[in-house]
């Protein structure tokens, strides 16, 4: 009997499009100045390059804890957050979390999330790789990669914000 679900991505296909992401993501912001990274234009204009850095590394964080929440049989700390503020208060919240930080803390948070999570993916054995977590819906490579995904597919999110970021460090 043939499944409705598509195939998970292998542990290799997903690190290669995350750092994909993140190489381009990386490529980008080094083509502009210190201070363009605070100045807004991204988008529909209110977020700053460093914003965006800021946004992206949220959402690994919280693949992150997704994996650590899973691998202790616990539900993901962000289904909990998405069912509480929704989509939108999600991302206003993790945001106005850093809005102290520096510029380069922030780059500096980044480069470790996506080390982190890269390493959590790396360390997911591959029958767990494959099955729920928690027993129930689908495999835990698509249930990350919608943490992680966006309108281009799962493990995407950087894909979706990339020609914004193209845009205003070309303007």
């Amino acid at each position: 009997m043939a499944s409705n679900q598509p195939t998970a991505p292998s542990k290799r296909q997903v690190l290669a499009t995350l750092e994909r992401g993140d190489r381009e993501v990386r490529a980008l912001l080094e083509r502009i100045s210190a201070r363009e990274l605070i100045r807004p234009g991204i988008g529909g204009g209110d977020w700053s390059p460093v914003d965006l850095v800021a946004h992206l590394t949220s959402w690994e964080r919280h693949a992150v804890e997704a994996l650590a929440a899973w691998a202790r049989g616990d539900r993901a700390p962000i289904d909990r957050a998405l069912a509480e503020r929704g989509l939108n208060g999600v991302n206003a919240y993790t945001l106005a979390a850093v809005s102290g930080m520096t510029p380069r803390r922030i780059l500096d948070r980044s480069a470790t999330t996506h080390l982190e999570l890269v390493n959590a993916i790396g360390g997911v054995r591959s029958e767990a790789w494959r099955r729920p977590p928690l027993g129930r819906g689908r495999p835990l490579a698509l249930r990350l990669g919608s943490i992680l995904g966006g309108p281009k597919g799962p493990y995407r999110h950087a894909d979706a914000h990339i020609p914004d970021l193209r845009r205003f460090v070309e303007g």
